[in-house]
Formats: structure tokens, sequence, C-alpha cells
């Protein structure tokens, strides 16, 4: 049977390619797409997330959420990202949000649901805490959360934190707090997912339509990242797609996962108890390793069946 879940996102280039992906799977059954602001302000997101999805003709619908962390103030990465979120590669526009704010529709689909619901949170962790926040009860209406989310080494927003994390901390702690299963792929996991020349070629030689142009040329504009000596540039938010597809692509370790609250130059760092030094009970399970060419096979494949 697919698994019911809610995708929450941040689009953002590598939130397009998971778009794409979950779409293309029918191993997952996308209840509905909220949308917040992250990697670019919530304007352009939004915007991202109407075009992908009229873009692949999937029927799901994607509703607006927050534009703003639960505290502090917003920061984008248009550096990363480009000024419109995606590379400025330009898409057909999509059509307008279904109505209902991010908040009311996750409390509204885990209400309504007959069986548990997974939430998959790609960006900033908002819109999920806010909905659990308003209504705890719900959280046992949650089979399992997957995040892209933290690091249990260096940072790629500060030395210290992974931007997701560093975006919203709060939020992040929210969740790994709620006593449901949590499933974090971190920058040290995604470090080996890494879109490399050789693999961005083997995509445009596919025959596919326009989904997966558009994947070529969204990811053809991240530049490469100097923490690879620019062999490329690791493809973050497609791995926590993956692992409900195909967990057999990952090894995984459970930990404890503390996050940084504080106001200093360590805020929103994933402190990951790898080998229990602490003694805590794991909150969360970590994916530690990836089978890099087998997880850009499936994701070629799915993405060439798309429109």
């Amino acid at each position: 049977m697919p698994i019911p879940i809610i995708l929450d996102c941040d689009p953002g280039t590598d939130d397009a390619l998971a778009l794409f992906l979950a779409f293309a799977s029918p191993e997952l059954e996308l209840r509905a797409i909220t949308v917040a602001g992250g990697n670019v302000g919530l304007a352009h997101t939004l915007a991202n997330a109407l075009a992908l999805t009229a873009l692949a003709q999937a029927p799901t619908p994607v509703h607006p959420g927050a534009d703003r962390p639960l505290l502090g103030a917003f920061r984008s990465a248009h550096d990363i990202h480009g000024a419109n979120g995606i590379g400025g590669v330009r898409l057909p526009p999509g059509g307008p949000p279904a109505p209902g704010l991010a908040v009311d529709v996750i409390r509204r689909v885990l209400r309504e649901s007959a069986d548990p619901v997974t939430l998959v949170g790609i960006g900033p962790a908002t819109n999920l805490a806010l909905a659990l926040m308003a209504e705890p009860a719900l959280c046992a209406r949650v089979a399992e959360i997957v995040l892209m989310t933290g690091a249990w080494g260096e940072g790629n927003i500060t030395p210290a934190a992974e931007f997701n994390a560093w975006s919203d901390p709060e939020a992040l702690a929210v969740l790994l707090r709620c006593e449901r299963p949590v499933t974090l792929a971190t920058l040290d996991l995604t470090a080996q997912a890494l879109v490399t020349p050789k693999r961005l070629s083997a995509w445009r030689q596919r025959d596919g339509g326009a989904c997966l142009r558009a994947a070529c040329d969204i990811q053809d504009s991240v530049p490469a990242s100097v923490r690879f000596a620019q062999r490329g540039a690791p493809l973050h938010d497609p791995c926590a797609i993956a692992w409900l597809l195909r967990p057999g692509l990952f090894t995984t370790r459970p930990c404890h996962v503390e996050v940084d609250l504080g106001p200093g130059p360590s805020r929103g760092r994933t402190v990951i108890d790898r080998w229990g030094r602490r003694g805590a009970a794991p909150n969360a399970r970590v994916l530690e390793t990836l089978d890099a060419d087998a997880f850009f096979g499936v994701l070629a494949d799915r993405l060439a069946a798309l429109p």
C-alpha cells in the first residue's frame, strides 16, 4: 500500500528534484504539499511549488505556510538557489494555491486520515511544528517524521549549523520532542549524493519530458561545492524521499539528537550522539551511508518517467 505523506518544502533547487521524485513514485500517496519560506522567500517558494506541480501534472494540492521562523528573522540562501529559488530557471506558472494554510491543512489531513501519515520536511520545520504545537494530540496520528536537516559534522550556513536546522531550530526541537519516530538525512549523508558533471550529463542523455529537462537545467544552475573540491554539488532533499522508497539504500544508526537553541555561534547545531556517550535514549534514526549509484539510478528513472 502507498505510504500517505504530507510533504513540507521550500523550493529550492534540491526541493524541486525531491518534488519530482515524490510525484513519480507510486509508493507514496501525496496528500498535500505545504510550503514555507526558506531557501528563498515564501512568494518564490510557493510559486515554485505550484509551477513544479503543474509541470508534473500532479493533482496534489499546494498550500502556503509560514514566511518566517518561530523566533528571529528570516534569511534566504539565494546565493545557492538563485533569486527565484530554482537557479533562475523559468517554468510555466502554476495555478493558484489550494484553500487553507499549511498549519490547518496538516492538522486536517492527520485528523481525517484512516491511517497514520508520514510527515516529510525538506525545509525549515516551522509548518510542521506549528501544526503539532496547535494540536498536540495529533502526534498520535503521525507514523514517522522524515527530515532533511542537521549534521553531525560541520554546517553549511555557519560552521556549526545546517541551513534548515539553523533557519528554525526551535521548530526542529519541537519535532524531536514529540515522541514519534524521527529519521534525519543530514549533511553528512547527503554529501554522498554528489551530482557530478558525469551524472548530470547522463540525465540529459535520457529520453524524458519537460520535467526531466527542467530538473537538468535546475541542477545545472547549482554551483559546484568548495567543500568537495568543486567536483559537484550535493543533492540534499531527494535523499529524504529516497529513504521512503528504498530504505535498503541506506545504513542507519539510532541516536540522541538535540538542537542548540542559544543565541551564539553554535545556534542551530544538531548535537548528534552517534556513539551514545551521553547515555541518553535515542530519539532519532540517523541515515549514515548511501548507495549513491543506486540512488541516482532510481532518481534518473523516476525523472524520465514524468511528463
